[in-house]
């Protein structure tokens, strides 16, 4: 097995463990007759505290999870492939923050689903790759506008009116993305440097070195401070 398709199969374990977990809790629901919306995000109640961490596993219907399952695989291996370093802990964050701030600031109503996450995800790609200026992962934020470039319209709270969405979660997910993407662009994946701009780097060093030395005090004397109260 090449090392990059083992990579790949890595990269795609967590992401399909994830969902066959949510389609569990789909098929338990169906099979005893549940409704555990009851366990999404209800913003400024203590009751809705645990929606943080639950509402992302709780979905309306199948088809609700259905249009979540593909987005949640495709992006999630792309962020496990390609950002290997840092997929643990911004795909932490990106679960939790939004629903944070949806408890803070949406409207009273249980938000449930999986949504936040990917807006989180496909924000933090497309960012990301702009950010780092790196071709694969600039290619990447192409591929992202594509595939998902629609998304964008779940954001505004009066484009789907008749539709049940908490555009609210959305909006939170992009805004996550967005930051992870301005915090952790020094960490993982980096554009290649080319000689001739290590060497830019090497003056620019050797000029500030310079300017340091003539700010030293002229070696054989010895200053003295004389304060005043």
């Amino acid at each position: 097995m090449s090392d990059e398709r083992k990579k790949l199969l890595q990269s795609i374990f967590i992401p399909s463990l994830f969902v066959i977990f949510l389609w569990l809790i789909k098929a338990a629901e169906l099979i005893f007759t549940l409704d555990l919306g009851f366990l999404g995000i209800f913003p400024l109640r203590p009751e809705g505290l645990p929606g943080i961490v639950l509402s992302p596993l709780i979905h309306g219907d199948v088809k609700h999870l259905a249009a979540n399952t593909i987005p949640l695989l495709v992006l999630g291996t792309c962020i496990f492939y390609f950002y290997r370093e840092i997929a643990g802990r911004i795909l932490l964050l990106m679960y939790i923050i939004p629903g944070i701030w949806v408890w803070f600031g949406g409207r009273e109503a249980y938000h449930i689903g999986a949504s936040g996450l990917i807006y989180a995800m496909a924000a933090f790609l497309f960012f990301s790759g702009l950010i780092r200026k790196e071709g694969k992962l600039m290619a990447l934020s192409l591929l992202v506008v594509f595939l998902y470039g629609s998304l964008v319209w779940g954001i505004f709270p009066n484009f789907l009116p008749e539709k049940n969405i908490s555009w609210e979660g959305h909006l939170m997910g992009m805004i996550a993305g967005l930051v992870l993407a301005v915090y952790y662009r020094r960490l993982g994946p980096q554009r290649k440097k080319y000689e001739w701009e290590l060497e830019d780097d090497d003056d620019e060093k050797k000029d500030d070195d310079d300017s340091n030395d003539q700010d030293d005090d002229p070696p054989g004397y010895e200053i003295r401070y004389t304060y005043k109260e």
